[in-house]
């Protein structure tokens, strides 16, 4: 099969660069500036103080590494002179989800009518990917072959371990909120698109959902494209650990998709480990231990990352990312955004008497490896 096309989607908090807080209600000429710098590709979200980037579709990599690090560094120059800054991460430390602004759109009030305080406390950002499944590959077969090991991802991506003032005991406290929606985390275990339209023709019928968008699973067919949709790894500080996350997940789908029968060992089985292993990764981040087949007992993040790049070493080479594995290495052993954060966030509590506050502290560094790339 030909390289797959990919395309990423941000998530980025506005933050006051005086306060450090996350802002409720931005001035509307604030918004249209990044509006304006984005064009095509600025979407609004669930709060008014939250924005999205959705790339166009990428065939390179370089393509993706040059438009994020572009559209961090565009939304800056867009927001300085309102005094405004953004934030990538899961959570934002200074965000007090009791003054968020619900965006003014149809759509969005819909959610926060139909799920209340679940809605309305989901102050949370995430990295997207999309990678293409050509035809007339089926995608359930691909994507239960990927499921596995979304927990890796999940693990290497966490930077939401502080949430309401507070440290959460998860590094990916994101997830664990997302645990209080419908149709989020991990998907149920369809046989295939049949099984998977089935299903979703049923919970339109009973009323669960009004449009197939509504299910919200970690890993999912995209609706408007023929793509499978990463959506459980958190939005990530360092550009470069986004764009790790990125091709680490198209590496998995391609080579899901040039297998002759993907997904076939993906049972009950397997979906009960890949449960306790998201479990692990939202709660230990880079230090969980993990249940992966092929390897006896529990192991390590690091052994988990050894039997990937043997497994998928070829795929990655071939699709141009041959340093994919040394990256994603590079994040174990520096430790993921939720360490640094809880890191600085210990030290800060340790000396709580210069200058910033603790949390403003940590939404400061947050503010500056943002836009570092």
């Amino acid at each position: 099969m030909t390289d797959p096309r990919f395309g990423i989607e941000e998530e980025y908090f506005v933050t006051d660069l005086k306060t450090l807080k996350m802002v409720g209600s931005p001035p509307f000429q604030a918004i249209e500036a990044c509006r304006e710098v984005m064009g095509a590709w600025f979407a609004t979200e669930m709060f008014q103080g939250q924005i999205e980037v959705a790339s166009p579709i990428f065939s390179e990599f370089a393509q993706a590494s040059d438009f994020l690090r572009g559209s961090r560094q565009a939304l800056r120059e867009a927001l300085e002179p309102f005094g405004l800054g953004v934030v990538c991460a899961g959570s934002h430390p200074l965000a007090d989800w009791r003054e968020q602004v619900a965006t003014d759109e149809e759509h969005f009030h819909q959610l926060f009518e139909r799920y209340g305080h679940v809605a309305r406390r989901s102050v949370l950002s995430g990295l997207h990917v999309h990678v293409e499944v050509a035809q007339p590959l089926d995608r359930i077969a691909v994507m239960n072959e990927v499921l596995p090991w979304t927990p890796l991802l999940l693990a290497l991506s966490c930077s939401s371990p502080l949430w309401d003032g507070a440290s959460s005991g998860f590094m990916s406290y994101r997830q664990t909120a997302c645990d209080e929606w419908p149709r989020m985390g991990i998907p149920p275990l369809f046989v295939d698109q049949r099984h998977y339209d089935e299903h979703l023709a049923f919970l339109s019928r009973v009323g669960a959902i009004s449009q197939p968008g509504e299910c919200w699973w970690g890993i999912r067919p995209a609706v408007r494209y023929p793509t499978l949709e990463l959506r459980m790894t958190d939005a990530c500080p360092r550009v470069d650990d986004a764009l790790t996350l990125a091709a680490f997940f198209r590496v998995l789908v391609a080579h899901a998709s040039a297998q002759r029968r993907p997904g076939l060992l993906y049972d009950q089985t397997a979906r009960s480990m890949l449960g306790e292993n998201r479990w692990r990764a939202k709660r230990f981040g880079i230090h969980g231990r993990f249940i992966v087949e092929g390897i006896d007992g529990d192991c390590s993040i690091g052994q988990w990352l050894a039997l990937a790049e043997q497994r998928f070493a070829d795929t990655a080479q071939g699709l141009g990312t041959p340093q994919l594995f040394e990256r994603a290495r590079a994040i174990i052993d520096g430790g993921t955004s939720a360490d640094r954060q809880l890191a600085l966030f210990d030290q800060a509590m340790a000396q709580p008497h210069v200058g910033l506050s603790v949390l403003a502290q940590v939404t400061d560094l947050l503010l500056q490896e943002t836009v570092a790339g």
